[in-house]
């Protein structure tokens, strides 16, 4: 059973990050998911006392425009994990006022787009090994990352979220690699869940 819950999870992920609700309704529904689906990455003991993920208040600054130039090369990582090693490749580089961002596709069955990304808050404000804007594998379309025509993106860090891993030891996720890590400190999007 926990596959089909599994498939329900991300349907509800899917569901919300494409619903029309604004920022506050949006945190909303994520916090309600993560405290009451089996598949939460909140551990199972801590679910009964959780009150909500904790953000950075919304922040229009950390919404920007960038254009795309196309990229090459693949990252390989082994997840430790069932998965073994994941394949990413670099499909394009946006030019943003942070620094440059691979955006990166998952080589796996059906692939996604996949922007993981450290900034200047990692490890003081928020999760240490880096954030994600987007892992369209799991369902998170549309928010953090936007294409636009004109080969351009809309990226809105308000939208940052933690991987599973920065909750429950149990997960395994790929990291922000060099490429990346920019040294701007982005005060948007979700705060480390531990203090």
């Amino acid at each position: 059973m926990d596959d089909l819950e599994l498939a329900d999870w991300r349907e509800r992920v899917a569901r919300l990050y494409l619903s029309d609700v604004d920022l506050a309704g949006f945190r909303a529904g994520r916090d309600q998911l993560f405290a009451t689906h089996p598949q939460s990455p909140i551990p199972p003991a801590e679910r009964p006392g959780f009150s909500g993920v904790r953000y950075f208040p919304p922040n229009p600054a950390a919404v920007v425009e960038a254009p795309l130039r196309p990229a090459s090369g693949e990252l390989r990582i082994d997840t430790g994990g069932p998965d073994g090693v994941v394949a990413y490749r670099r499909v394009a580089v946006a030019e943003t006022s942070w620094g440059p961002l691979t955006l990166w596709w998952i080589e796996a069955y059906g692939g996604g787009l996949f922007v993981p990304l450290r900034d200047g808050t990692c490890g003081q404000d928020t999760y240490g090994g880096g954030r994600y804007l987007t892992d369209t594998v799991k369902g998170t379309f549309g928010r953090g990352v936007e294409l636009l025509p004109g080969d351009r993106v809309r990226l809105d860090a308000n939208y940052l979220y933690n991987p599973s891993c920065a909750y429950d030891d149990r997960w395994a996720c790929p990291l922000a690699p060099p490429e990346n890590r920019v040294d701007v400190p982005l005060r948007a999007g979700e705060l480390a869940y531990h203090d």
